[in-house]
């Protein structure tokens, strides 16, 4: 007979860990019952409560009196094949956290003076491994104000693969552990409450933002079996990022109109770096690296009012405007050399690098509204409205080119910018008829704008490039639709909307030639350019039983881009066709059961003459389907349990490596979750969840799938 053996490994020690804690905490929980004197008339009574159905256990067993509470949790995930693609999906680090999941505390201070049926309030909570901590303060003082305060921490997990080249099945993947990015919060607000006074609310913010991610921009690699250079090797970006607000906000009512004045500034700093890999493996005087600096700090200040005025019985008016000033310094570089941030001795000449370089940018907006709220009569509702946006942009560098070892020039970018938008609206809205609402929306917009760029060597007092602009933007969109009720258990709804944005372009000067090959052509290339969109969707929601409810939903979208370029004729460079449908039941077949399910289909497509001309361009492709079910089933008074089934699949993914780099999302995701919630008493909950994911992405030949297995239990006390 053979024996088991008496070794166990870590993650079998830690998983049973953690399935014993809610059995230990309900048998402690137990005892302390047990071992209870006799209960009295009125604890009887509470404990006749506590044997109430699953579904009313919550609020029975939470007392008035006990408005406290702490919840800890712990848990772990155990990750199998790639495990920074099973971080950024699930946002949970590898192996086990824990800690306080939540607390809630509250206090009355005082009975008399100042402090007077004030309230203290602390929340928050802190998940140690996952750098998932936040505190919330909250002293409010009825009639007079308050004091908030508070700090949060998360963190963000990113996977830093690049591309896959299916002929050669080459994978390049230096960085095999999950990115993180932390984000840190601080804030203190307070507000001055008085009854008959000015509502005052004063508020500062400081934000960090620390830590790296992927970036979409890879580095080129040779090693794809004779199909010559493709960027799939992946890139990096570090970032560290600084913001400090302030905001002050004057509220008052003078008879029927509120009014509301305020002022904001707002201070930013960020300090980023992208790190390129190129021709990784390939041998000296072929692998090198790529950084480039940016570097940016802000002043932000902007200065808003508001009001709302009820004129009468049947007009409400109410307007806006707001003015903003940004001022942003600039300064940063891109190098080339055997490592990142090369030192002199390490660089390697490349014609795209630069050096020094110095600038900045200012930002004058101007925006202002007016709506007027009209009751025509009870059943119709008309309100017009018009926006205005004026805004002046301008920027200036100057910077050295290319990058030493080459020898560099001085040159200097310059560009202006106006833009000025004028729109109206106008919103209807009519429920004459019984059973029925009907409404209807219009929106135009008229704009005009300038644009032009310079760019001089100054070392040989040359124009490298000179060009003007001028354009005209015109929009619109009408909406109809209507909400139909036609029995008590059954309603409808439908809406079409159709959308025109037509942009036109005159360029008064332009140094370059629009000539193919030419490598300053955007954006004086275009001249016109005509966006058209048509959608229509439709609504169900029918409950045949009171215990089911069936939810069905349909939409349909059609647009097209229509494209003029100098001297060539208008083309329909884009053609875009959307179905979405979706449907949802939710049964709850008798008190202790129910079921829930949700599924739903989107085709998208985007055609282009361009995939007509050449094999390295594809129509674009994003069809895919979702689909989950719950079912949760009360096993006994105090005790629920739920499952969870979770379903993703695209198949867009499309082999086209002999002329281009393969794209498009194939992939597959399921996952099942089992939990299991026990109310011990009316202070102790305890509950256990168990979850298994699995994923195959087809476009990085399988190297990003993994599995992960999540097990999580929680204690939470009331008191």
């Amino acid at each position: 007979m053979k024996t088991m053996s008496s070794k166990t490994s870590p993650t079998a020690r830690v998983a049973r860990a953690l399935l014993t804690l809610p059995l230990a905490v309900g048998a402690l929980a137990a005892d302390n019952d047990a071992a209870k004197p006799e209960a009295k008339p009125e604890e009887k009574a509470a404990e006749k409560a506590e044997a109430q159905p699953a579904a009313a256990a919550a609020a029975s067993e939470t007392p008035s009196d006990l408005k406290n509470w702490v919840k800890f949790g712990v848990g772990g995930t155990f990750l199998e094949g790639n495990k920074a693609a099973a971080q950024r999906r699930s946002g949970l680090p590898d192996g086990a956290f824990g800690g306080i999941e939540g607390f809630h505390y509250e206090q009355g201070v005082a009975k008399e003076g100042f402090f007077k049926d004030a309230t203290l309030k602390a929340d928050g909570r802190g998940i140690f491994d996952n750098h998932d901590y936040q505190v919330d303060l909250d002293l409010t003082v009825p009639d007079k104000g308050y004091l908030r305060g508070g700090f949060r921490e998360f963190r963000s997990y990113y996977d830093p693969s690049g591309g896959y080249f299916p002929p050669s099945q080459t994978w390049v993947s230096p960085y095999s552990d999950a990115l993180v990015l932390d984000n840190r919060a601080f804030y203190v607000e307070a507000g001055l409450r008085l009854p008959d006074l000015p509502k005052f609310t004063l508020r500062y913010e400081h934000t960090e933002q620390e830590g790296q991610k992927d970036s979409t921009i890879w580095g080129e690699t040779n090693q794809t079996g004779g199909y010559g250079i493709r960027s799939i090797v992946p890139t990096i970006l570090d970032l560290d990022r600084v913001r400090e607000l302030v905001m002050a906000d004057l509220a008052h009512t003078f008879g029927e109109t509120k009014v509301n004045l305020g002022v904001r500034y707002e201070r930013q700093n960020n300090d980023n770096g992208r790190y390129m890999l190129r021709y990784p493996g390939e041998g000296p005087g072929t692998q090198a690296y790529t950084t480039q600096r940016d570097q940016v700090e802000s002043d932000l200040f902007n200065v808003h009012a508001s009001s709302s005025s009820r004129l009468n019985g049947k007009m409400t008016l109410t307007a806006g405007y707001a003015f903003t000033d940004l001022n942003a310094d600039t300064s940063g570089y891109r190098l080339y050399g055997t490592g990142f941030d090369p030192d002199f001795a390490q660089r390697l000449g490349a014609s795209y690098t630069y050096e020094n370089l110095v600038g900045g940018s200012l930002l004058r907006q101007h925006v202002g509204n007016l709506n007027l709220m009209t009751t025509l009569s009870d059943k119709l509702v008309v309100v017009p409205s018009v926006r205005v946006e004026g805004s002046d942009m301008h920027g200036d560098s100057v910077f050295d080119a290319p990058a030493a070892p080459f020898t560099s020039s001085l040159y200097s970018a310059q560009n202006d910018r106006g833009l000025l938008d004028v729109s109206e609206g106008l919103d209807v809205r009519y429920t004459g008829v019984t059973n029925w609402v009907f409404y209807a929306r219009g929106y135009w917009l008229q704009g005009s704008g300038d644009l032009s760029e310079t760019r001089k060597n100054l070392s040989t007092s040359t124009d490298v490039l000179a060009r003007s602009t001028d354009d005209k933007r015109y929009a619109q969109k009408y909406s109809v639709g209507a909400n139909w009720y036609p029995l008590r258990k059954v309603s409808l709804g439908g809406e079409y909307y159709h959308k025109i944005r037509d942009n036109d372009y005159n360029h008064t000067q332009d140094s370059t030639p629009n000539l193919p090959g030419s490598p300053n052509v955007y954006p004086a290339f275009l001249t016109a350019q005509n966006f058209t969109t048509d959608d229509v969707n439709f609504r169900v929601t029918w409950r045949p039983r009171m215990n089911v409810t069936l939810v069905g939903r349909y939409d349909l979208q059609l647009s097209t881009i229509d494209t003029r370029a100098d001297m060539l004729s208008k083309v329909q460079s884009a053609d875009m066709t959307s179905h979405i449908g979706s449907g949802s039941v939710s049964w709850v077949p008798f008190a202790r059961m129910y079921l829930q399910g949700n599924l739903s289909y989107v085709w998208d497509r985007t055609e282009t003459p361009a995939s007509d001309i050449t094999s390295a361009v594809l129509d674009a492709k994003n069809n895919y389907w979702t689909a989950n079910a719950t079912l949760g089933y009360a096993l006994d008074d105090k005790t629920d349990a739920e499952f969870q089934y979770l379903f993703y699949r695209a198949d867009n993914y499309e082999d086209n490596a002999a002329y281009s780099q393969p794209y498009g999302a194939g992939a597959e995701e399921q996952g099942v979750t089992a939990g299991l919630v026990r109310q011990m008493n009316k202070r102790i909950r305890v509950s256990l969840k168990y979850g298994f994911f699995t994923s195959h992405d087809q476009l990085s030949g399988g190297n990003r799938d993994f599995n992960s297995h999540l097990v999580y239990s929680t204690l939470q006390y009331r008191f």
